[in-house]
């Protein structure tokens, strides 16, 4: 960036071939030239004298200028890092402006400093104005760019669940018809009526999903709009840059609201799927199989399997689902469709030959991001069974961090 360059335009041009150096030298009076361009001059006149000065060298091969030769080299890549210097006269007193007026916020000369307008304020060199004011633009623009980041991650992750919300949406209708072309004609109202249910959520889930990206493209609009103006500010010369640093601060007291990924934005499958021949069991005469307790797959770990009309879970190859707030990540768990707040429930768990399981209860204030012990505190109320040891209710002092299931 340009306030990052020493030099400016003018410093990298040789005074006796007017381009950009070659080969900088830097004489013992501090005057540069091209190697081969000074050396050609002392050739023509005889004699090794400053063209600008006329101090006699006392070198024959003077040093090399890196610092120079570095900026040379950069320029000829990527010039646009480079200032022009811009240079102002005051109107009033015909001379350089070299110093800005705090109190007034106006550029000043020499002379100004003694005159009634300025006298006894307080001034500095631009180059001080500059850095000071750079200090404050950047404590505010800094930030800016930071939550534009924030809301670019967000935009990606909502669409993301965007589309996984249709993915979801779409495989779900395709097991619930599975299921419903199983019971033939009785059943076609039924499959009608839940297919046009789950639309209606995936129409209006979807509709909050693209609400809350309007949302975020409106602020990332917006952001890019204020850290545009900035930007060519900031790579500006000192005098642009102090003209416009006053819009260019007010611009950054933008409130930027806080970027939130929607909660409960998934389908909620347990609604078509959960007891699914249950619920259609009086249209039936012949005996369908219940099930009390259906998984939620929204909670489920990405390892987690769920089959049979969400009623068995099973662990598999790692699935590439949403991050959720509802999922649980921390632990292989996952929770059930629905809860209760009170009375006595009874459950008929089978657990096959699995030689390490957790079944029990769990508060729905569970963290679910991060690792647990299964015990009270922490939510927890279960009964484990530990590489086939006997059935066993998992003790509040247990030190042992959860790798199973409970539900």
């Amino acid at each position: 960036m340009a306030e990052d360059c020493q030099f400016t335009v003018e410093d990298l041009q040789c005074p006796l071939c007017c381009e950009v150096f070659d080969v900088p030298v830097t004489l013992s009076c501090k005057h540069s030239f091209c190697k081969t361009c000074v050396h050609t001059h002392w050739d023509c006149r005889g004699t090794r004298q400053c063209p600008l000065c006329r101090c006699t060298e006392r070198s024959s091969r003077p040093s090399i200028n890196l610092a120079l030769k570095i900026a040379s080299d950069v320029f000829k890549k990527k010039p646009e890092q480079f200032r022009v210097k811009s240079v102002e006269f005051c109107s009033k007193h015909n001379e350089e402006l070299k110093l800005f007026c705090r109190k007034d916020a106006e550029f000043i000369c020499d002379v100004c400093t003694s005159s009634r307008g300025h006298r006894n304020h307080d001034y500095c060199p631009i180059a001080e104005a500059t850095s000071e004011i750079m200090k404050v633009l950047r404590t505010r623009y800094n930030p800016l760019k930071k939550h534009l980041t924030t809301f670019q991650k967000l935009k990606g992750s909502l669409e993301e669940l965007e589309a996984y919300i249709q993915k979801q949406a779409a495989e779900t209708a395709a097991e619930v018809k599975q299921e419903y072309d199983k019971l033939y004609t009785i059943l076609r109202e039924e499959e009608a009526a839940r297919l046009i249910v789950l639309q209606n959520e995936s129409d209006r889930k979807t509709e909050v999903v693209r609400e809350k990206l309007e949302e975020v493209n409106k602020s990332i609009e917006e952001l890019s709009d204020i850290i545009n103006y900035i930007e060519p500010i900031i790579i500006a010369d000192d005098l642009t840059f102090l003209k416009e640093c006053k819009e260019a601060i007010r611009r950054t007291k933008y409130t930027v609201p806080e970027p939130e990924y929607p909660t409960r934005a998934l389908i909620d499958v347990s609604l078509y799927l959960g007891s699914l021949k249950h619920k259609v069991w009086k249209k039936l005469e012949n005996d369908v199989s219940y099930c009390s307790v259906n998984f939620d797959p929204n909670t489920a770990h990405p390892n987690l399997i769920i089959r049979d009309e969400l009623t068995t879970i099973s662990y598999g190859e790692k699935q590439q689902l949403p991050d959720n707030p509802e999922r649980c990540t921390g632990s292989m768990a996952v929770l059930a469709a629905s809860g209760f707040d009170s009375g006595k429930q009874r459950w008929y768990v089978e657990v096959a030959h699995s030689k390490e399981w957790y079944v029990g209860v769990a508060r729905v204030s569970i963290k679910r991001k991060t690792a647990v012990f299964l015990n009270p505190a922490e939510g927890f109320w279960v009964i484990a069974n530990n590489e086939g040891s006997d059935l066993s209710p998992h003790s509040t002092d247990s030190e042992k961090e959860t790798t199973g299931n409970h539900s």
